[in-house]
């Protein structure tokens, strides 16, 4: 069993690491992956081992919070979001009060601390910065005291101990100060050194909440898609009940301009459906009797009502948000380095801070001086800013994703898109519709091509031939009447024989003209020309003369042509797979401009030829839709699936296109190239900013220049690193597809 456990209170990696350590080593628990950006834990387990309420307990052993239970997310989705909300804003507003608490304390301790400064002299000075700055350390920073101790019950370290130590250092140094336990070092006291810390380190928590909340919106914008009610008809009259109500059946009632609540199939009606918020696609898709519609989606003009095929969390919007939900709270490959060092920082900074002391200590410096030091180096290193640099990036690049279309499953999978070197499309249904179309009408003779086109169509109105569909539907969409023949017969792998009127309609290949004696010598080079295009050929005779030919192909999705092209910009190599045969895959291949086509392989042969491509070392995404192509998806690098938010689609491959749009495999690739590279300038700023900080508050440069880093201005700096990284990962919303 999986589940998604929302946690509060983590505030930096060494938390979520911790958290996933504990639950790793739980009985029963075969994977856990907590993300700090999500602020929740994925767990698999045995039911029958451990329970969720065990592994919830042990999260909050640990000294964290978690939120509602997620049998309430089956019911209602809408619920569990607002809870998490709920319990975001309240800790927002915490910390904003806090801030705020802190901040008019903080003010008159800063003027209070450099009268030299300011001017302002007061007798018992110490004693008044003594009181001011004791409900700072100890009410408003009682969550890092908290934090420190929760951590030391896990025999770990945190975020929170070093801020703990490094305040409770110089409020504790200056407090036996004040007391006159150390004479003659009234003059040093570091009140305004550890409420300042804690002022700005609130602050920066404050922006963090914030900010970080900015990154999930994706997720919110698609449960604010869901309606919370619908008008169903029972027992003969239409009611208004709780869209959880709804059940599997039941007949519902659309009216325009309202939300569609569940997805199901129109049974009466007609109008058109702004299906965008699904499928990114802006142009309202028009729905008839028989046409599927999907809960979430806009009706946009005519009434309709539709039979309730799939509620709760089967409906194809729950589906989506919860392949977004687990794409946001999993972690990609990149991460595992940050995760490595994010175990050993907070003890090897509690070490450097100590040896840093001693060291200046050693070297003749003072008490003060090796002290503010231990306090800067406590305070600059910064976890947080490791934590955050990818998961948030992961967030955002996931939920930009998904409000195009696409749906990436897993973090893996949106940092392998990048390393693609080949492309391989399955043909039918991916890179082609699927289904015959009409592509040439040539005329012989005097008979105009829509007269040609009238007397196929008559002569095909009775065939079950899948050529047939195809001739009916482009006579109807050039708005020709077509009459009934007056006898019909069918003559398999030769074509049709009927009559209409007087005259004898021939309509079929060239064994059927040779059978009737037609002769065929006008047309032959074109027909010849035709088939060498891929395409199926028929003749049209009429009264044994031949009049022209009508031809069919399986013809290209839009966009199949301009995606090909952008890969093939992209230095990507392109390959069709199909079990056609080989004239007519290398026709299509020649239009699409793709030079490799690997011909009649069986769908069952499909994977073997992408482990071939991989052998040769080439890394490979499989491009089908879905259904014939799932071993093959499986085995590719990245499968990517299309299949306009079919189940199939959603349960194959790790990327999911939910538009027929092959552009969006351009942009898939694409997103995950700019989404690595934010990931990557994260932690080069996150390792940059610890690795230049951590030593400068060590003083390493006093020696050379005398500077000495004020530990309030390190407060500040580790105070707001972690809030640039995120702000980073915001900047990805300006991101703008290609297409």
């Amino acid at each position: 069993m999986k589940k998604t456990i929302p946690i509060v209170g983590m505030h930096c990696a060494s938390c979520s690491a911790k958290i996933e350590s504990t639950l790793k080593k739980q009985r029963g628990v075969t994977s856990a992956t907590v993300n700090l950006a999500t602020e929740k834990a994925s767990v698999e387990f045995d039911e029958t081992v451990v329970s969720e309420a065990e592994i919830k307990n042990a999260i909050m052993q640990l000294g964290y919070k978690v939120i509602g239970d997620e049998a309430e997310k089956k019911v209602d989705a809408e619920k569990m979001v607002d809870k998490e909300k709920a319990a975001r804003e309240k800790e927002i507003r915490a910390l904003r009060v806090m801030f705020i608490v802190s901040l008019v304390l903080a003010i008159p301790i800063f003027i209070l601390s450099f009268p030299e400064l300011f001017g302002v002299v007061i007798s018992q000075q110490n004693f008044v910065l003594l009181l001011l700055a004791t409900p700072v350390q100890f009410v408003v920073g009682y969550r890092f005291y908290k934090g420190a101790f929760s951590a030391m019950r896990a025999k770990s370290a945190s975020m929170d101990t070093l801020i703990a130590v490094g305040t409770s250092a110089a409020y504790f140094y200056s407090a036996v100060v004040t007391l006159s336990l150390l004479p003659g070092l009234e003059n040093y006291v570091y009140f305004d050194t550890s409420t300042i810390i804690i002022t700005f380190i609130i602050l920066g928590k404050y922006f963090e909440s914030v900010t970080k909340g900015r990154a999930s919106e994706a997720i919110k914008k698609l449960i604010g898609l869901q309606p919370k009610t619908a008008v169903v008809v029972r027992g003969g009259k239409e009611i208004e009940i709780a869209i959880s109500e709804v059940i599997v059946g039941d007949v519902v009632i659309v009216k325009p301009g309202q939300k569609i609540p569940v997805d199901g199939v129109v049974i009466d009606g007609f109008s058109a459906v702004d299906e965008s918020m699904i499928t990114g696609e802006s142009i309202p898709v028009e729905k008839k009797a028989g046409d599927m519609v999907i809960g979430g989606t806009i009706n946009k003009h005519g009434s309709f009502k539709f039979r309730a095929t799939k509620v709760g969390v089967d409906t194809v919007l729950s589906q989506i948000i919860k392949l977004v939900e687990d794409a946001q709270s999993s972690k990609a490959p990149i991460q595992r380095l940050a995760d490595k060092v994010s175990g050993v920082f907070v003890p090897a900074v509690i070490f450097i801070a100590l040896a840093s002391f001693f060291v200046w200590i050693a070297v003749g410096q003072s008490f003060i001086f090796s002290l503010s030091i231990f306090i800067a180096v406590l305070i600059i290193a910064c976890p947080c800013a490791l934590g955050l640099a990818t998961p948030t990036a992961i967030i955002v690049g996931t939920g930009k994703a998904a409000e195009n279309g696409i749906l990436i499953k897993n973090a893996e999978a949106l940092e392998n898109a990048r390393r693609l070197t080949t492309i391989v499309f399955d043909k039918t249904g991916t890179l082609t519709k699927g289904e015959p179309s009409v592509t040439d009408i040539v005329a012989v003779g005097s008979m105009s091509t829509k007269k040609i086109l009238e007397y196929a169509a008559i002569a095909e109105k009775k065939s079950e031939h899948p050529l047939a569909d195809a001739i009916i539907d482009k006579a109807a969409e050039e708005k020709i009447k077509i009459n009934e023949p007056k006898s019909f017969e069918a003559i398999p792998g030769h074509g049709i024989m009927a009559t209409y009127g007087s005259k004898q309609i021939l309509f079929g290949n060239q064994s059927l003209m040779k059978k009737y004696k037609v002769k065929i010598d006008a047309v032959e080079e074109k027909l010849s020309s035709l088939e060498s295009e891929g395409k199926t050929a028929m003749m049209l005779a009429v009264d044994k003369k031949i009049v022209g030919l009508i031809a069919a192909a399986d013809i290209l999705k839009e966009f199949s042509k301009e995606a090909v092209g952008s890969l093939r910009k992209m230095n990507k190599e392109v390959v069709m797979i199909t079990g056609d045969n080989k004239r007519t895959a290398d026709a299509i291949a020649r239009q699409l401009g793709i030079d490799r086509v690997l011909a009649e392989v069986l769908p069952e042969e499909k994977e073997k030829e992408i482990e071939k491509l991989q052998a040769a070392g080439k890394v490979v995404a499989m491009v089908g839709d879905g259904i014939n192509d799932a071993p093959a998806l499986a085995r590719a690098d990245v499968g990517i699936a299309i299949g306009a938010g079919t189940d199939v689609a959603l349960e194959t491959g790790q990327i999911v296109l939910i538009k027929n749009d092959l552009r969006d495999v351009v942009t898939a690739i694409d997103l995950s190239s700019y989404t690595i590279k934010k990931i990557k300038q994260n932690l080069f700023w996150a390792f940059f900013y610890n690795s230049v900080g951590i030593p400068i508050a060590a003083g390493l440069l006093y020696p050379f220049t005398g500077f000495l880093l004020n530990p309030m201005v390190a407060g500040i700096a580790m105070a707001f690193s972690s809030v640039s990284v995120v702000s980073n990962s915001l900047l990805m919303k300006r991101y703008r597809k290609k297409f």
